[in-house]
């Protein structure tokens, strides 16, 4: 994870020289939850239930749990009050109480990283002192796998899984020229294919919903 986060940061400075007007930074938490998906794949041979496997899972984010959902963006705001830049987002998806019997432990909670370029949009001065936002974005996947199938071995390491997208709407207050609060809401969707140690594979396509609240920087 620390590397990811150097990498992202690396980019961000290099890229922020392309900025023509004002340059923002954005950071985040809130409660963050995950709807029923299917998993599929294959288990290898020594395993409790080896072949083929089809379930549906229920899936928990519990958002304030450590490691706890967060974010962060940078956008670079444009003449006309479009923007683009990059996001992060350390989303979470716990296998809940009806996890499949193929499994001991299912989850994506350090985290289900979702990374994008975004389109950004505001409109300044709509409501007052409130700006309204809407964004979106187009990335990848990088998940920390933790999964362990039942009487198999335990899959434990970050993965780049599959293309994922984000969607934002939100609004921001000014409190002075440079800092500002901000609520939004947030869904992303990635497509997700696993390998797993020791053999088989596990693919599902995760959604979240969540309710960010955060503070911004700009110059």
């Amino acid at each position: 994870m620390s590397r990811l986060l150097t990498t992202t940061s690396a980019l961000i400075l290099c890229l922020a020289g392309a900025a023509s007007a004002e340059t923002q930074i954005s950071v985040y938490g809130g409660w963050q939850t995950s709807p029923h998906s299917r998993i599929t794949g294959t288990l290898p041979a020594g395993v409790d239930y080896p072949g083929p496997f089809s379930s549906s899972i229920g899936w928990d984010g519990k958002s304030f749990t450590m490691p706890p959902y967060y974010g962060a963006r940078v956008t670079f705001w444009q003449g006309g009050n479009w923007g683009w830049g990059f996001e992060l987002s350390h989303d979470k998806a716990y296998a809940g109480a009806d996890m499949s019997p193929e499994f001991t432990r299912l989850e994506f909670t350090d985290g289900h990283n979702i990374l994008t370029v975004n389109y950004m949009k505001r409109w300044p001065g709509k409501w007052d002192k409130f700006t309204p936002y809407v964004g979106a974005g187009i990335g990848v996947a990088i998940p920390h796998v933790d999964i362990t199938p039942t009487g198999g071995q335990h899959t434990y390491e970050y993965q780049y899984t599959g293309p994922a997208a984000r969607l934002t709407a939100g609004a921001s207050y000014q409190l002075n020229d440079r800092w500002g609060l901000f609520g939004e809401y947030q869904f992303t969707i990635s497509d997700n294919d696993v390998e797993l140690t020791g053999g088989g594979d596990l693919s599902t396509r995760i959604i979240t919903n969540a309710l960010n609240v955060g503070v911004s920087f700009s110059f």
